[in-house]
């Protein structure tokens, strides 16, 4: 079996030549008549340029090399050290595709179907909410917000990636609190809520804290996998006593996507790369949310994911507003995850949570978003917030 990567140059670099060093100096590297004894090993650990061909309207080249899949570990640390490792230092070079075997890495322990069999939903899109503010609230504060929203029919809930096991509200004391929530709604209603706690730390910190947490009643986890590394996030998914799904969140994705010539593509670092280190669901940003962000790009992140039962989960800017087109790019397995679009909707947060429904209700019936023709309540008051599709 072989990986094959996708190399982009810009007009002004010689593909072949580069994509020459690559094959060879990302593998084997040169070597002479002193060990012509080994030319068989040494060649089956060579990679190999498979075509170079140039985008007439682009004048970009792509490049396409083939590596043996004997060269690396079933990681993802291995895999990016082989396909671009030092050569990432040389020059103007982008990784625009990553195939790899289907056996490679980790598949997710639950993903979608495991999922929706936690939360017993089946037939519609998940709902998602961040605790806003994002610093400064108490464990009791989490849990007030948690029990308002969790009543309105919210799915799951996470911490902000940039909430850590902080003086004001340490990790297991909003764990503790909201768990409490969490088991009351489930007495009453018989719904389960996920609550997804950011696990931080030192690397070997980091995995202790997370079955401490799970072993504590953690039914779900966030990890900001760029900032801890892939080998993390393969770590968990791999622990038997981590058995709740696993959030990825992209945190620093835009330093190692965003520049046109450099860096890999967000679908490589967000799609495959994620898909196959395990995660249960991953959080990216929506084209028509508040971060700029490419609609291509995000197909083809939904699409690599959910090829390997992985939730998209698209974010940042979500709000009512949007979920028909939402719906036109997803379909019913999707996670709607959404921060200020429930927390700061005008009648708070419970409102938030059912305007989202609303307008999941509308859509299924075929009806209208126009502002004119919607009753009173809280979609309606969230389009007069933040508009429509």
């Amino acid at each position: 079996m072989t990986i094959e990567v996708d190399y982009r140059f810009p007009a002004g670099v010689d593909p072949h030549k580069q994509a020459k060093i690559i094959a060879i100096g990302q593998t084997v590297g040169t070597w002479d008549a002193r060990f012509a004894h080994r030319e068989a090993a040494l060649q089956s650990h060579l990679g190999e340029v498979i075509s170079v061909q140039t985008e007439a309207q682009t004048d970009y080249s792509i490049a396409t090399i083939r590596f043996p899949k004997t060269n690396v570990e079933n990681d993802i640390a291995s895999l990016l050290t082989m396909i671009f490792g030092k050569y990432s230092m040389a020059g103007a070079a982008k990784i625009v595709e990553v195939r790899l075997p289907q056996s490679y890495g980790r598949l997710p322990k639950l993903g979608i179907t495991g999922i929706r069999e936690r939360l017993g939903v089946f037939e519609r899109p998940l709902v998602m909410a961040i605790f806003k503010p994002a610093l400064g609230l108490s464990a009791g504060d989490h849990a007030a917000i948690l029990a308002e929203v969790a009543y309105a029919g919210l799915d799951i809930i996470k911490d902000d990636e940039i909430l850590g096991d902080l003086d004001i509200a340490p990790t297991l004391e909003r764990l503790q609190e909201c768990r409490k929530v969490i088991e009351e709604v489930k007495q009453k209603t018989g719904r389960t809520i996920l609550y997804a706690v950011n696990v931080t730390g030192r690397a070997d910190k980091l995995l202790e804290k997370a079955r401490l947490l799970v072993r504590q009643g953690a039914n779900a986890l966030l990890v900001n996998v760029l900032s801890y590394g892939f080998s993390v996030l393969e770590a968990l998914a791999a622990d038997p006593e981590i058995n709740v799904p696993i959030f990825a969140h992209p945190a620093l994705a835009g330093a190692l996507c965003a520049a046109p010539d450099y860096g890999m593509a967000y679908s490589v670092v967000l799609g495959t790369l994620m898909a196959h280190a395990g995660a249960d669901a991953v959080l990216y940003p929506a084209h028509y949310g508040s971060l700029p962000f490419d609609s291509v790009e995000e197909g083809k992140i939904r699409d690599i994911l959910r090829s390997r039962s992985v939730f998209p989960v698209p974010s940042a800017g979500i709000h009512p507003g949007i979920v028909p087109k939402a719906l036109a790019d997803y379909g019913q397995d999707v996670i709607l995850n959404a921060g200020t679009g429930i927390m700061d909707h005008p009648d708070g947060a419970a409102a938030g949570v059912q305007a989202f429904f609303e307008a999941l209700e509308r859509v299924g019936g075929g009806e209208s978003f126009a502002l004119d023709i919607l009753p009173l309540g809280p979609l309606r008051r969230a389009v007069e917030k933040w508009g429509s599709d």
